[in-house]
Parts: structure tokens; sequence; C-alpha cells
């Protein structure tokens, strides 16, 4: 039977702030190619002989960045399924998920494949005869886990130690003396975190190891709503019963008390892009060492990093930098300090800013929008919308809305009135009053949307026709 892939997409990427956002994790970072994380571990997962699903584990806020992405991929003929977490219960709750959908749709024979979307892996033939050799291992209802050969002493990673393809145990990150030895033995490999097995093999270990995991998860799942719509099926997970599982990974759930457990080592290069400085490598580097990325000047600058953004960044007189320039947010530190990135993410959550949660730009299953300005009772927006693009049928209780055509054509709704809108016309949307905005057109739809009010939240919305499921 052929390999399921299952795409564990969620997390903070607090590391990568201010790149990486609650509402844009690491997944969905543009890397220096164009592409982001997720959209590569889709289309490695996709190229693998014989997968004719791939399950997709997010947030339901994620949904929409998913389905961005994947469009981008070469996937023709692969069912999807899209599980949606309402809130994050660590990875043994959405291996659960997984493996309770598999069981109904695939059996409990199906071999899972068990990828996190945030990895880069970039010999794709090395990555593809590493999953031939688990499959054949978890066919025989032994549980896989992929060890990265380590090339140098890391702090960062967990380690697996194994004999031969036989795993031995789990160790967490070791200290700079113990990462030594582990390199100079041969026998311990960075954690992957990718794991395969039989999806029954797994639910048996489950129920043996974590009962209570696999039981509420599996309320949750049987109290979940499961639309189908073409070659997709979407799950999303009762909020109720989920919020109630406890968050632990599978590795301390499962993996750590395996008995007969395999390891698969891997000579491939890889990465969990854990940090700024991860980012950086990417980065071809000029004559002093230095890596740019967007509209930059660097005068006596050496062996520093600049992400900018919308508008020009120069360094003058300057060493060992790492400096990243957002619409809202700007970060500088020293490279040796870029683990500390985490402790100024945890601040700004702990204050409520938005800037942990949001990028100005956002994307919707229907385009996306950017914050251009704020105030406290009026806010302004660029929207774009897609050709076909139509928002919920919505209205809100403590703003009214203005929106000016810029470009494209508008499908506009209020009330009972409908109306077609060209460049340079606009519409009013009463506070309260029932509306929708559409892109009828073959075109992209972008529009200025004035807001004013007491409440600005993008909360503020009571939806009564969604055709992307949102509630």
């Amino acid at each position: 039977m052929s390999v399921v892939p299952v795409i564990m997409c969620g997390g903070a990427g607090a590391r990568l702030w201010p790149l990486s956002r609650k509402g844009r994790p690491k997944p969905f970072i543009p890397l220096p190619d164009g592409e982001t994380l997720i959209r590569k571990t889709y289309t490695r997962a996709a190229a693998l002989s014989g997968v004719g699903r791939i399950v997709t584990v997010t947030g339901h806020e994620l949904m929409s960045l998913a389905l961005n992405e994947y469009q981008h991929a070469r996937s023709a003929g692969i069912a999807q399924s899209l599980i949606l977490e309402p809130v994050g219960r660590d990875t043994a709750a959405a291996v659960a998920l997984a493996c309770l959908h598999l069981a109904q749709v695939e059996g409990l024979d199906a071999i899972a494949l068990v990828l996190p979307a945030d990895h880069l892996i970039a010999d794709t033939k090395s990555f593809s005869l590493a999953v031939l050799a688990a499959e054949e291992i978890a066919a025989a209802g032994r549980v896989a886990t992929f060890g990265i050969r380590p090339d140098r002493p890391e702090t960062g990673f967990g380690y697996v130690e194994a004999d031969g393809t036989d795993l031995i145990r789990f160790v967490e990150k070791p200290s700079l003396e113990k990462a030594r030895e582990f390199l100079e033995s041969g026998r311990f490999f960075w954690n992957g975190g990718m794991f395969c097995f039989r999806v029954g093999v797994m639910l048996a270990l489950m129920k043996e190891h974590c009962p209570d995991v696999l039981n509420r998860t599996g309320a949750a799942f049987e109290a979940s709503r499961i639309s189908a719509c073409d070659n997709r099926t979407t799950i999303e997970v009762d909020q109720g019963e989920f919020a109630k599982v406890d968050p632990v990974s599978i590795d301390y759930a499962v993996m750590e008390k395996l008995k007969r457990g395999a390891c698969i080592p891997c000579e491939f290069e890889w990465s969990d892009i854990g940090s700024l400085n991860a980012i950086t490598g990417l980065t071809s580097p000029d004559g002093e060492g230095n890596r740019v990325i967007g509209d930059v000047v660097l005068k006596g600058t050496k062996d520093s990093f600049v992400h900018g953004a919308d508008r020009l960044v120069c360094l003058v007189g300057v060493s060992d930098l790492l400096v990243v320039d957002t619409p809202d947010a700007l970060l500088v530190c020293t490279k040796d300090a870029a683990q500390e990135i985490k402790e100024v993410y945890n601040q700004l959550q702990v204050a409520g800013s938005d800037s942990a949660l949001l990028h100005r730009t956002a994307c919707r299953p229907w385009g996306s929008y950017t914050v251009l300005e704020e105030s406290q009772r009026f806010k302004i927006k660029r929207i774009e919308v897609k050709p076909g693009g139509r928002l919920s049928l919505q209205a809100h209780r403590h703003r009214s809305e203005h929106w000016v055509v810029v470009s494209g054509q508008a499908r506009v709704t209020v009330g009972r009135d409908v109306s077609t809108l060209e460049a340079n016309q606009s519409a009013y949307i009463p506070c309260g009053g029932i509306h929708r905005l559409e892109n009828p057109s073959i075109e992209k739809l972008v529009l200025i949307e004035v807001q004013c009010g007491d409440y600005l939240g993008e909360d503020d919305i009571e939806r009564f026709d969604d055709e992307y499921g949102r509630a």
C-alpha cells in the first residue's frame, strides 16, 4: 500500500519574529527563492511514488494560507484532507486526528508518513529513498523515525540513538560537551520529527500509552463537522471536546516508550529553520560576509544579515547583526542573541500586541487585506479579492464601512440591493447592515476600505452565509 503523507502545520515560530507571527507562522514565510516551507513540504510529499491522498493537520485560522500554498504545488489527482484544529494541542493529538481519519477513509493498514510543515530538505531523491525504507519497516508493523546524521555538535536539537536501524532511545537537547560525544560516536542522529507507521499500529500504541489523549481526541473527532468539495475533504474538529485534550508531544506520549522502534539513518541535508541564523544560511554572502534580501545599502558593514521589506534599509559601520524590517516591526540584534528573540515575542504576547499575532497583510480564502493606517476610531485597508472570490454575507455591530473601487469590478450587496461597481465608484455600508463583496470578473479586484466606529477589531463580524465554512 502506498504511503499517505500527513503534514503537521502549526506553532508560532517565535524565534523567527517578526517574519513569523501566530496568524502567519514559520511554514508560510517566503524563503529567498520565493517559495514557503509548507509548499516545499507538500511538493516533496506529492512527488513520492503512488501518493493518492495528502492529509494536513493545521489550525482553523491557517486553512486559507495552506490552500493558497497548495494551489501553487503540482498535485493533480491527489485527494486532500484538511483537519482543522480549533486550538493547538501539540503533536500527539494531531497524529491521533490523522489516524482516526485515515482509519475511516484508507483503513487500518494504511501507512502514514508524518511530516512537519516547516522542515527544509533539498535532496528529494535521498528523501524518497529514506521513505521507501521506512515504508518497508512500517508494513512489517514497526514504527520508524528518521534520524538525520549530524555534521556538527548541535545543542538546539533533540537526538535519537540507534544501532543500525534499531531505535535505542530518544535524548533531549544536550550540552555542548555531550553533543560532541554524540557526533564522535556515530550512533546518534538528530531527531528529524518525521515518522512512518501503519495507522492501526499507532492507534494501538496510543491506546496503550496515552489512552486519555486518544479518547478525548476521538470524542472531538466524532463531534467534528465534515464537508467535501471536489477532491477535498474538510474536517472541522469540535472545539468544546478538543479543548479537553492534554497538550503532549507524540515523542513523549508514544515514541519514547517504543520497545521495537526503528530508525532510518538519513544522509541528506536537513534544517528546521529554527532561528534567523538558519534563514541567513539560505542567502549567498557578498565579499564582506553580508547576506541581504530586499532594497539594502551597506557601508563598512561585515558579516550581517538584512531582510528588507517595503523600504530602503541602510547599515553603516556595523558587524555581526541580524536586521529584519517589516511594515509594522523592526528587529535589530546580534547574531549570538538570535535565540533570545523568542523572549521578545513572549513579551509582546503578554502585552497583547497585535505584532505578535498578525502581519499588516492578512490572507483570506477570497484574497487578502493590508492595514494602511489605524487610529482609535478609524482603520484604512487595501483589499484584494481574487477572480471569483466571494466574501461572506456579514454584518458589523460597531462600525460602518466605505468602499472605493481602485481597479477591477465589484459586486456589492447591501441589504436587498445588489449593484456592480467599476473603478472610481464607491459604496457605503451602514453599521449593522448585512452586506457582501464579490469579484465577478476574471481580473483582480482592488479597493480601499475605510472603517469608522467605536470598535474596529477583526472579531466584530457576524456571518450569515460563507462558502468557506467559517463560523
